[in-house]
């Protein structure tokens, strides 16, 4: 097993892709605190793994709440004694609303969930990283953080933010034995698109025109064997960097 014995916290993983990560990291030996904002979700999580024999606890978390952040944080520690891997996961769209159009209101909810969410999170864990000098980041990023329109000002931005991030805290910490990647995914087959209330038409249409050259929709699945690569042994020399799963979406 490639992570047995370690104790992964992951974001969002009531559905989509972090209900698949925190299945498979469970399947692969390690003890996962299902965290989400929907608890009953992250509820359901924990009983599927628990079923198969995994080891698992749920968290109510907002992860634009920093109360909410510090107890998923210590909860793991008192639950499982340590934390080995985060992913950071949860994530929101933004209605695909464009800069002449953005609000106030909307930059920052999008910034506290997508950006200021796994700052937070990371904050957290590197303490425990730096006194046991291992210790692995992944963060969801988004193929619309490596490009300009698969999504409204707002997420791009946000996404963008968290590549930046990425890379800063895998060199920053890279001698302590600490490693931070993140995973660009394309098109996916998850419920982000529930966030997704009231599309904005002139966003929407400018952000589809690539949709065109879209090789095909991703499964959760997929990129949950992205996020088992970066999170284990694997993937011991590679750091600081975003891996782009979207089947060639961005190679065009």
């Amino acid at each position: 097993m490639k992570l047995s014995g370690k104790v992964a916290v992951i974001t969002g993983a009531g559905s989509g892709m972090g209900k698949a990560i925190a299945e498979l990291f469970a399947s692969e030996g390690a003890k996962v605190v299902v965290s989400d904002l929907n608890v009953d979700n992250a509820g359901k999580v924990v009983d599927g793994i628990t079923e198969k024999g995994g080891i698992a606890t749920a968290v109510a978390t907002n992860v634009a709440i920093e109360t909410d952040v510090q107890q998923l944080i210590n909860t793991a520690v008192e639950k499982f004694g340590t934390v080995d891997i985060l992913v950071n996961n949860a994530g929101i769209m933004d209605n695909f609303v464009p800069a002449g159009e953005l609000t106030d209101e909307l930059w920052e909810k999008v910034f506290a969930v997508n950006t200021t969410g796994p700052m937070r999170t990371s904050r957290m864990v590197l303490p425990i990283f730096i006194e046991k000098q291992q210790g692995v980041i992944v963060n969801i990023a988004s193929a619309g953080g490596l490009f300009g329109s698969r999504a409204g000002a707002a997420y791009t931005a946000s996404k963008h933010a968290v590549v930046g991030f990425t890379k800063n805290v895998g060199f920053q910490y890279a001698k302590l034995g600490i490693r931070c990647n993140a995973i660009a995914p394309g098109a996916v087959n998850t419920n982000i698109a529930a966030s997704l209330t009231a599309p904005n038409p002139f966003g929407a249409e400018r952000a589809s025109i690539g949709m065109a050259i879209n090789p095909g929709l991703g499964q959760p699945e997929d990129i949950a064997k992205v996020a088992l690569f970066l999170a284990s042994d694997d993937s011991s020399f590679v750091n600081g960097t975003t891996v782009t799963a979207d089947a060639g979406w961005t190679a065009y």
